[in-house]
């Protein structure tokens, strides 16, 4: 028996998907992974029920471990975009119908995010080398430890208000007081972004490393990693504000 021939929309669809499931940046493996294939779902690439291609194909073409493929399919499972089933015929499928926004949420455009998103890169990857560069007293970095036990041991509905402290906490020992207000501002108009997102598990154990990471190298003086992991942490949250708004 021949086989059929893949439809001339098969084939403009993988191309498509070819293009838009690139290798990641490794410094945010989970959320690039998961920025990615929401784009291709959100562009339209795949439609609702269609299969997403197996797993160690996506993690070939993604730069990125098979656990990772793994773990981003399952937080967007939770989400809704995608359903998982078993069997001969089984796989990772698109949800006939994805989420969509409730009728009273806020709409960003991609403006909108990118604003706020660049304007937080000069704002806090500068605090955090600003705070790196400066001689510490010993009551600004108790209150820097403090603040990421505090977060790290946040429950989920109150870990975006801890989080918010630590970053204004960062500003706080840079040294420049003008510099707080303008984070503060800047971190209101982010958590409106990020409260229209879902909080996934494996981003938050994500950004508990990046914060350890980011005190760690304020405490010990190295403003340029401070600097480095900061910018990263940044980024992380664009991919999945990008992937899940745009």
């Amino acid at each position: 028996m021949t086989e059929p021939q893949p439809t001339p929309e098969r084939s403009d669809a993988e191309a498509a998907a070819a293009t838009l499931l690139r290798p990641v940046r490794l410094g945010n493996a989970f959320e690039d992974t998961v920025g990615r294939l929401l784009e291709t779902i959100r562009l339209g690439v795949l439609a609702p029920g269609e299969s997403l291609p197996p797993e160690r194909e996506l993690a070939t073409r993604l730069g990125v471990s098979r656990d990772t493929v793994r773990e981003a399919i399952k937080s967007l499972a939770e989400a809704g975009y995608l359903v998982s089933r078993r069997g001969r015929y089984g796989g990772t499928f698109l949800a006939d119908e994805l989420p969509t926004p409730s009728p009273d949420g806020i709409r960003f455009s991609r403006a909108d995010i990118d604003d706020a998103l660049r304007l937080r890169e000069i704002l806090e990857v500068g605090a955090a080398r600003m705070a790196a560069g400066r001689t510490l007293t010993a009551g600004d970095r108790e209150t820097l430890w403090g603040k990421l036990c505090d977060v790290r041991a946040a429950p989920p509905e109150d870990y975006r208000r801890l989080d918010s402290r630590l970053h204004l906490a960062i500003a706080e020992v840079a040294g420049t007081p003008s510099l707080v207000p303008l984070v503060a501002d800047n971190r209101m108009r982010l958590n409106e972004l990020l409260d229209q997102i879902p909080l996934l598990s494996l981003n938050i154990a994500h950004s508990d490393e990046q914060h350890e990471a980011i005190v760690m190298a304020i405490l010990a003086g190295d403003a340029q990693a401070a600097a480095d992991v900061m910018t990263a942490h940044v980024w992380g949250s664009a991919a999945l504000l990008h992937g899940f708004l745009d």
